[in-house]
């Protein structure tokens, strides 16, 4: 057996079962590690962890009961995926094991695909095409007369983060006025990137596109609810690349329905995959996709090698490059980490 065991749900996650994992023992080659998979019940993974030195995280949920039951030798849960939602943060911070995701290797896919979205969305792009294919030739045009020119609208976001911000990048250039609601940012970074900082209700109020962006974490699941739909523009869109639970869906499904707001162009879902009798599937003012904004050809090789990398430095007793806990201190002696109060300094 391995001097280092790495423990794995079986099957390979955003890519095909059995894809095995070249990709990600590159940054591990000649520590004499392997990657062993387990079953993917509860049980079943509890008792594949036993022995497992680190964690790779992906295609269940990643409990409190699972993490209690990990050996001390456990040094990390890793993720390859931006959202840290399949693991709890909190019991792996208590029993002081790191959990790192992927926080910047697709950025720029999710950016180009929340853009996308936007226009998509704002030119009527699927009832267009859908138009040409029935032989409505001749109503696209007076669809779009009804609609205004993109230039000088209000592009709001609901947290500034990574992916916000390269959405600014790419949406400054189309004379779009922009403005953010993060109360975790500081306003000062806002305007690097052209936009405004603004309360939850300016953004809602004002915007005629609104671009939500909150992380998938406990404290913002369903944050936007009825009463926040009821807030925007009838003529508004709504884009959500970030994650579908943070927004109650009953709420957006009446605001649609009841012509509070125009449209929405949606790659997550509170329920994935959705049920067929959702009502979104059969709304024309819908334009969804299946979260998978961040897919691209470079994509899974990319996220697999950062995996990689931080399985590498946990295994050689270093800190990993994404930890995502609060404060977690690596005592040299035991080379093992243990949680750290936040007022606390590493040298009290």
């Amino acid at each position: 057996m391995a001097r280092f065991r790495i423990v794995t749900p079986a099957g390979a996650s955003f890519t095909t079962a059995g894809g095995g994992y070249d990709t990600e023992m590159e940054p591990l080659a000649g520590m004499d590690a392997e990657i062993v998979e387990g079953p993917t019940d509860e049980a079943g993974f509890i008792a594949a962890a036993r022995e497992a030195d680190a964690i790779y995280a992906k295609g269940i949920k990643i409990t409190k009961t699972i993490i209690d039951s990990l050996p001390a030798k456990c040094r990390a849960i890793v993720l390859g995926s931006v959202g840290v939602d399949s693991v709890d943060v909190a019991a792996a911070t208590e029993r002081g094991i790191p959990v790192t995701n992927c926080p910047d290797t697709f950025i720029e896919e999710v950016a180009d695909h929340a853009m996308a979205l936007l226009l998509a969305g704002f030119r009527r792009v699927i009832e267009q095409d859908r138009m040409v294919r029935e032989g409505r030739w001749r109503e696209g045009r007076p669809a779009l007369l009804q609609i205004p020119r993109l230039m000088g609208q209000t592009l709001g976001f609901i947290s500034f983060g990574h992916v916000a911000r390269a959405v600014a990048r790419r949406a400054r250039p189309f004379g779009l006025r922009m403005m953010a609601y993060d109360p975790f940012i500081e306003e000062l970074v806002m305007p690097e990137y052209g936009v405004l900082p603004a309360t939850l209700e300016e953004v809602l109020s004002q915007s005629d596109f609104v671009s939500m962006h909150a992380p998938a974490r406990p404290e913002v699941e369903g944050m936007l609810t009825e009463a926040h739909f009821r807030q925007m523009k009838r003529t508004a869109i709504f884009i959500n690349t970030g994650r579908g639970p943070t927004v109650q869906e009953a709420g957006l499904i009446k605001a649609l329905q009841e012509g509070w707001i125009a449209h929405a162009a949606l790659d997550v879902l509170e329920t994935e995959p959705p049920g067929h009798n959702n009502p979104l599937l059969s709304m024309n003012n819908v334009t969804l996709s299946p979260h998978n904004a961040s897919a691209s050809a470079r994509f899974d090789p990319a996220r697999k090698r950062h995996v990689g990398r931080e399985l590498a430095l946990v295994l050689a007793g270093r800190w990993p490059m994404s930890c995502v806990n609060p404060a977690v201190l690596m005592t040299s002696e035991l080379r093992r980490w243990q949680p750290v109060s936040m007022e606390r300094g590493p040298n009290s």
